[in-house]
């Protein structure tokens, strides 16, 4: 389908009558206390029966994160796993799922790839994002597939209503890296925008030990994004908008698995690299119908494509997949006690390859309902979803939470929730590699939160869980996968925000128990504990900050024959502003250039883990003039 059908529904809006809050979402992305994607609305996050951890723009700007995945690490119950540094794909393991079986947004979108499943989160600017909202547990009664393990929201960067507002960045470091990025915000009354560019170069580090000698250099990455946000007051009923964000470069890697040679019968070595490209582009209608409805119209279209080549053959691969989508979601105040969420959501994949898939499109349609309901003592959130895929069929999931407020200060929350994951394209219809009979990997969550108000400055949210997962996605002896997997895994997280001395501290821990429940053994590369500490203060015009990640030891592989070392990172950070317009950045990652890996690969018969940036400092000038 085609975008200029989606605009249809534009035009088939009912008259509205009065908007509560004109800009309602772009005031609510620069607040730390809301909450967006739990339930496609603005909601205080206190309110929201989803554990949640939200970063703002001043939250990226004081952290100093070089990408999308370092920032991913500070969350607690979510693990980050590359294969050789900045640029290389990231394994993002939300409460101990694969990637796969998380979902991944922008401005409300769908980025992951059909094909494969992977969101490519290590190629969008962190220069280019105002937000990013991480979910943890099940959404699938509100997204449908993949959002088993939770939800990674990314907003990107949003205008203001003081006239205009220009910056630049330019950030230097060891590696040759290089990081350059221009921008524009502004508005008015009626109108915001955002207009955003930026260039980020490394040369790179060699990410593998013994190799093939082609696999000997550093690996370099280029990355280009733009990035464009546009809302508009067609009065004070209606709003409408739209949001761009676009990222493409080259990523150098090494293969030390080589290339099968059809002539020789054996494996040869290559020097790959691919040129890659993320985009999200999405349109919306935002309105309040009358003093009980708000509704809602997105349209969106996303691209992943990918292709791939080797400087020591003619080879070339590409992977390119594409989607258009509708939601219309209708948010309801019954009355004071009683609200309802109704939507609907049609989306369709289409692949573009060079290796032929039987099938290359496929739709899916969903309607959804939630309903929440607020007692004096208690309050309670039941919601049901059916999902239609042209592919495997019907699934319907649903999910209920219990909140008790024990008093004014703690809350405790009981929730089930179930989800699921389709298979992808390359499980579905890869040449020799696939089966067209799989079902949907299916899961049943059961969760304990316990958030507490400490005092003014500390707050603590905790939550204990299991997960079962059934008929997950394995490959077989017949080298096909096979829906005959299962798991099972228990875990504990919190989250500690609080002053110490007049020093801002984050502290998050995890720990959990991923288990095959076949064989007893532990899922591949998911440590059992994991912290994360940050402490910041602000002395007039100079900050200064500190993190600490540890991250215990996991297995590679599913036989946990091969043991991935834990470790401990420390890193320290600082800005200074010289005045109101220029601010200097300074920041010195792994400080004391600890070595390890969080991935194997097998070379000549042996293992090598994949090697990870060492010390690494960046230095950097941010100029906001006044006009």
């Amino acid at each position: 389908m085609k975008l200029s059908r989606l605009a249809l529904p534009f035009f088939l809006l009912p008259s509205v009558n009065a908007l509560a809050d004109t800009f309602e979402r772009d005031q609510a992305l620069k607040l730390p206390d809301m909450l967006i994607s739990a339930n496609r609305q603005v909601e205080a996050r206190n309110d929201s029966s989803a554990a949640n951890t939200v970063f703002t723009r001043e939250d990226i700007d004081r952290l100093q994160p070089s990408d999308v995945p370092d920032l991913l690490r500070r969350v607690p119950g979510v693990q980050v796993a590359q294969a050789g540094g900045r640029g290389s794909l990231p394994g993002i393991y939300i409460r101990g799922t694969q990637s796969a079986q998380s979902l991944v947004l922008v401005d409300g979108q769908r980025i992951g790839s059909s094909t494969s499943g992977d969101s490519n989160l290590q190629h969008l600017n962190i220069e280019q994002i105002e937000r990013v909202e991480v979910l943890r547990g099940s959404r699938s009664v509100i997204y449908g597939s993949d959002a088993i393990g939770g939800v990674i929201q990314i907003f990107t960067r949003r205008g203001t209503e003081q006239g205009l507002q220009p910056r630049m960045h330019l950030g230097f470091g060891n590696n040759q890296t290089w990081e350059r990025s221009l921008g524009l915000s502004g508005g008015d009354d009626k109108t915001r925008f955002n207009l955003g560019a930026s260039l980020d170069e490394t040369a790179g580090i060699d990410r593998t030990h013994e190799s093939y000698p082609s696999d000997g250099d550093h690996d370099a990455y280029r990355n280009k994004s733009v990035s464009l946000s546009l809302s508009h007051a067609l009065t004070d009923d209606i709003e409408i908008g739209a949001n761009l964000l676009d990222s493409r470069g080259k990523s150098e890697f090494d293969n030390p698995f080589g290339r099968f040679d059809m002539n020789t019968f054996e494996s040869v070595q290559q020097q790959p690299y691919s040129d890659f490209n993320v985009s999200s582009v999405s349109s919306y209608v935002d309105a309040r119908v009358n003093e009980i409805w708000k509704t809602r119209v997105e349209f969106g279209h996303t691209e992943n494509r990918e292709k791939t080549f080797d400087k020591l053959s003619d080879e070339r691969t590409v992977f390119n997949t594409y989607r258009d989508s509708v939601n219309w979601q209708n948010d309801l105040t019954l009355d004071a006690r009683n609200s309802l969420i109704l939507g609907g959501d049609w989306y369709e994949d289409r692949v573009n390859s060079s290796t032929a898939f039987d099938e290359d499109s496929r739709w899916n349609r969903a309607a959804f309902i939630q309903h929440r309901y607020q007692a004096d003592s208690f309050s309670t959130e039941l919601g049901l979803r059916h999902d239609d895929n042209q592919q495997f069929g019907s699934q319907n999931t649903w999910s209920g939470t219990f909140t008790l407020p024990l008093n004014p200060d703690n809350d405790l929350l009981l929730s089930y929730s179930e989800g699921f994951r389709a298979p992808t394209f390359n499980d579905l219809y890869y040449p020799d590699f696939s089966n067209p009979d799989l079902k949907p990997e299916t899961s049943k969550s059961y969760e304990l939160q316990w958030r507490s108000q400490l005092s003014d400055s500390s707050r603590l949210e905790a939550s204990i869980y299991r997960t079962d997962l059934e008929d997950a996605i394995i490959f077989g002896s017949n080298s096909r996968p096979e829906n005959v997997a299962s798991a099972r895994i228990n875990g504990f997280e919190a989250a500690l925000k609080q002053e110490v001395f007049g020093w801002q501290s984050n502290l998050g821990v995890s720990i959990i128990d991923p288990r095959d429940r076949d064989t007893g053994h532990t899922l591949a590369r998911r440590a059992r504990r994991t912290l994360s500490w940050d402490l910041d203060r602000q002395f007039d015009q100079v900050s200064l900050g500190a993190s600490w990640q540890a991250v215990s030891s996991s297995y590679d592989d599913k036989d946990n024959t091969q043991a991935l070392g834990g470790y401990a990172l420390f890193g320290l950070r600082s800005s200074w502003a010289l005045n109101r317009e220029i601010k200097l950045d300074l920041k010195v990652d792994n400080i004391f250039d600890k070595s390890y890996s969080r991935a194997n690969y097998s070379y000549d018969g042996s293992q090598y883990g994949y090697r990870e940036e060492g010390r690494v400092w960046m230095f950097g000038v941010t100029w906001t003039p006044e006009l």
